[in-house]
């Protein structure tokens, strides 16, 4: 977990830099692939259509939200207080991450001619991605604490996690309102917040292990 931190870390360091300097073959390479998906776009309103409904309703950020909130209810009911205190964090510091650096790159969106969809906002990171796998990515980490050994359903479950995350992504950037690399720059981020919450999530519980809410924090551990 250690270096999947490092590494998304790393990674999304510098695509913001390629991103804030205007690194031209990226540039252009976003340039090509929105171009490509917004004429297919045009050309398949039906499809558009499903992608809309995806994006505004499964996917949505508010959705996702959502998802992390009834988590945090659900665990804070449980007594499991810590966890539930990791999720409702992680997630509202993601948040702020996103909104922090919308207004520090301030990108443009993509402007066509005959737009398909619109959003409100700068477009790097986007949101929509970033929050989808902080939440998808916090939820499968909860339910490791629990039942992945003996749940059947595990890989179900993470297999939806990985399409929605995976598919949000394309999504935003099929409909016209965010250009390859906002996307690529939302996963980064976000698993870089859950890798981090899952890291210091751990380290907690191996200081209190010794006393204190030890027997707590064991439980958990044992499960894991």
């Amino acid at each position: 977990m250690r270096t999947s931190a490092v590494i998304s870390g790393v990674l999304a360091l510098i695509l913001l830099l390629l991103v804030a300097v205007g690194w031209s073959p990226l540039l252009s390479f976003d340039r090509s692939v929105a171009e490509a998906l917004h004429r297919s776009a045009l050309a398949h309103p039906g499809f558009t259509h499903v992608n809309r409904v995806l994006t505004d309703w499964v996917w949505d950020p508010w959705t996702m939200r959502a998802l992390a909130a009834v988590a945090t209810v659900l665990l804070w009911w449980r007594k499991e207080r810590r966890p539930a205190l990791w999720v409702a964090g992680t997630s509202l510091l993601a948040a702020g991450l996103q909104q922090a650096l919308k207004s520090l790159v301030d990108r443009d969106r993509p402007q066509w001619a005959d737009p398909i969809d619109s959003a409100r906002y700068s477009a790097f990171p986007s949101g929509h991605a970033m929050t989808a796998t902080v939440t998808c990515g916090l939820l499968l980490w909860v339910l490791a604490l629990h039942w992945r050994d003996e749940w059947r359903g595990w890989g179900t479950v993470a297999g939806v996690a990985a399409v929605s995350v995976l598919g949000v992504g394309f999504t935003r950037v099929y409909l016209g309102v965010h250009w390859p690399s906002d996307v690529v720059e939302g996963w980064l981020l976000g698993w870089l917040c859950v890798a981090v919450a899952v890291l210091t999530y751990r380290w907690s519980e191996r200081r209190e292990a010794p006393g204190g809410e030890g027997g707590h924090g064991s439980r958990m551990g044992e499960r894991r």
